[in-house]
């Protein structure tokens, strides 16, 4: 029987980071991983038209840039490099005028004035009140939970940024903070539609932090894009897993934890194999898969199992993949080229599909979160082509309860991801008219295909359970584990994005389980050398 300090099930991201860590500290370490390829929900391929490179899931990547854990890896050194589009992010509306966000804050600022004289200001005081304490929150939102170190950090930034008003900014709805602080649409625009990222209401508190930090991180460190596609982040996590001693294993999935006495022994394959570990298994899998199946009933914690019964996903979703013969045909093109466009007719339109998504109900007109690829690496694609996708949450295939368009079955079947497909590409015409005339090739992935291709991605959903507040820190992916990723069994660690500090490509979750694994090693060593 082979014996491995540690094995790590799954080598998405946080996987990954997860198995860099332990074999940093000198552990053996084996990666099992149930798809023929390294990286979870960040890879690509060319299945579309070999002559595009298409992000198969995630693509943007401003976590990754203000991560502490992923500069700590140096996976420039490994075969990374990031790339920008000329402009950050852009939000058009129906008069032609673009809601931009550019790296040069200034520029973002003039394009805010030009929908509403002095929303320009109002951004810049938003970015200098961010400058104050937006380096150490991140870190604080990434540390273990609790942040007892990085809290301290992050503490003094806060009151200085305003005190206890600093804090009510933070929770506060991202509706309330856009009508405070602006008087035009095209801040609220950038704003509400970073909180639209998530699964929670531009009305219900958490969205304005989610919001603020991912349009300040744009304003920051940009949205920026492997070159070459994001399987070239994954391939550098793993050669450099590889450099360091650690054993990657694909097409390999993983059936059972093996527990005895509280404590973790092993796993067992699809195919038999049993795989002894001597120190711990991280398991990057959904919380539903760990503690539902590939657990036994009774080697869960009661109080586990009971809170599980309460864990909830976030939406599903929907992805459009395109391979256009040229630009996008915008009516009114932008000053300068964003790489990520979001498309709502209003920050109306934009509420009421939250609204909508939050009762079951597919919207009529769905906030689409794009990607314009080639515009942000031009080896994505031939030269005068552009590799572009959209994506934009659904009901969970149990949650359905209508469809607002009234086309929409739920069975998210051939048909009605054709009939999303043409929903979600009449939205881009009403900016972009000819859209259609360009399209070479279309691909449409449900949270059936979704799923299928990476098996945390429960019914297409993105962020590994969702990310409104009850489901948040302490109560991360449920009160019992107390936003901690381990387990309650001896030597298990949960590492995916279930856990504390959930979806995103920051590493931080493989990390914290890294962390706690290597703690628990060095206080059992202590232990056995003071008996």
């Amino acid at each position: 029987m082979t014996a491995y300090d540690a094995v790590v099930i799954g080598a998405g991201p946080n996987g990954l980071v997860a198995a860099n860590r332990l074999a940093d500290a000198g552990w053996s370490v084996l990666v099992l991983e149930a798809q023929p390829e390294v990286g979870g929900a960040v890879r690509s391929d060319r299945e579309l038209d070999p002559d595009f490179v298409t992000d198969t899931f995630s693509a943007f990547y401003p976590f990754s840039a203000a991560s502490p854990v992923l500069k700590a890896l140096d996976l420039e050194q490994h075969g990374v490099r990031w790339l920008h589009a000329p402009a950050v992010l852009g939000h058009p509306r129906a008069d032609g005028t673009w809601a931009l966000l550019h790296r040069d804050r200034e520029v973002t600022a003039a394009s805010l004035d030009a929908i509403h004289p002095g929303d320009g200001k109002a951004w810049l005081d938003l970015a200098q009140w961010w400058d104050g304490i937006g380096d150490d929150l991140v870190r604080a939102l990434l540390s273990p939970f609790p942040p007892v170190r990085a809290g301290l950090r992050t503490g003094p930034g806060l009151l200085r940024a305003g005190g206890l008003e600093a804090v009510r900014t933070l929770l506060a709805p991202v509706a309330d903070i856009a009508k405070e602080r602006f008087g035009g649409e095209g801040g609220p625009l950038l704003l509400a539609g970073n909180a639209a990222h998530s699964d929670i209401p531009l009305n219900s508190p958490g969205s304005g932090l989610l919001g603020i930090m991912l349009a300040m991180l744009g304003q920051t460190v940009g949205f920026p894009v492997p070159e070459g596609g994001a399987g070239r982040l994954s391939a550098a996590l793993s050669r450099r897993l590889t450099s360091r001693g650690g054993v990657v294993q694909c097409d390999t999935e993983v059936t059972r934890v093996e527990v005895s006495g509280g404590r973790v022994t092993g796993v067992t394959t699809a195919d038999g194999e049993r795989v002894a570990v001597r120190r711990a298994v991280l398991a990057d899998v959904s919380a539903p898969a760990l503690f539902d199946r590939l657990l036994r009933p009774d080697d869960v914690p009661g109080r586990v199992r009971r809170s599980m019964e309460r864990f909830r996903m976030d939406p599903g979703t929907v992805k459009v993949d395109w391979a256009l013969s040229g630009p996008v045909p915008w009516a009114s093109p932008p000053d300068h080229a964003p790489g990520t466009v979001h498309v709502a007719p209003s920050m109306e339109a934009l509420t009421r599909a939250t609204q909508q998504l939050e009762v079951g109900v597919v919207p009529a007109d769905p906030f689409l979160l794009t990607g314009l690829m080639t515009s942000s690496d031009p080896s994505r694609s031939p030269a005068g082509t552009e590799s572009m996708w959209a994506y934009t949450h659904v009901p969970q295939p149990d949650g359905f309860i209508a469809d607002a368009g009234g086309t929409i079955t739920g069975r998210w079947d051939h048909d009605d991801l054709e009939r999303m497909g043409d929903r979600m590409q009449e939205q881009i015409e009403r900016h972009a008219p000819g859209f259609g005339s360009i399209v070479r090739a279309r691909r449409v992935l449900g949270p059936l295909e979704l799923e299928a291709r990476d098996a945390n991605l429960i019914g297409g959903a993105l962020g590994g359970g969702t990310s409104q507040l009850q489901q948040q820190l302490v109560f991360r992916p449920v009160p019992a584990l107390r936003g901690r990723p381990e387990t309650g069994i001896a030597g298990l660690y949960l590492a995916s994005a279930a856990i504390h500090p959930g979806g995103g490509v920051h590493g931080a979750c493989g990390n914290n389980a890294a962390q706690a694994a290597l703690r628990h090693a060095a206080l059992s060593g202590l232990f056995s050398r003071s008996r």
